[in-house]
């Protein structure tokens, strides 16, 4: 079974974040809020394996 990895793990990340704001352009909120949902099951969907997912809900849920 999979583990959450929470290191950072993107390749060039500064490209893949000025992409991300790039897709966002000119949207309204809730056409951005629409496409991040979009791509949060598209990456869920990818990953698969719910023990990974699960652990990344929590992770993102936790407010430091």
């Amino acid at each position: 079974m999979a583990e959450l990895n929470t290191k950072a793990n993107i390749k060039v990340p500064d490209e893949f974040y000025a992409e991300l704001l790039a897709v966002h352009e000119g949207l309204s909120k809730a056409e951005s809020d629409a496409l991040n949902a979009r791509l949060i099951l598209l990456l869920a969907n990818h990953i698969g394996d719910r023990q990974v997912l699960s652990e990344a809900l929590q992770a993102a849920a936790l407010k430091e």
